[in-house]
């Protein structure tokens, strides 16, 4: 993962925790790291000290209820779509995605 990459992770990972309104301690316990180190490893994480590893992303996605996508989503806008996407119900992403087809078509 580049610099930017981490940068936008970590800035990803701030947003939809905050949004979540759970403190870095209890996002990372929730997501099975050592509650002793749990806030540190967050932080570090948020602040692109350290790198994600794909399996510790898709934990923090799980309790965050979240596509792992969005934390890797450079555009702002793509990063909100991936977020609204990743919760809706099947029936509503098949409607979605066959509404983003007539746009394709038209663009």
């Amino acid at each position: 993962m580049s610099a930017a990459q981490s940068s936008v992770f970590g800035t990803r990972l701030k947003e939809a925790r905050l949004e979540a309104g759970l403190s870095q301690k209890q996002l990372g316990i929730e997501a099975g790291l050592d509650p002793f180190v749990a806030s540190t490893r967050i932080n570090r994480y948020e602040l692109g000290i350290h790198k994600v590893d794909y399996a510790l992303a898709g934990r923090l996605a799980t309790v965050l209820r979240l596509p792992v996508a969005f934390f890797y989503a450079e555009d702002p806008e793509l990063a909100r779509l991936i977020q609204i996407f990743g919760r809706l119900p099947k029936r509503k992403k098949a409607d979605i995605l066959s509404h983003a087809r007539t746009l394709e078509v038209g663009a």
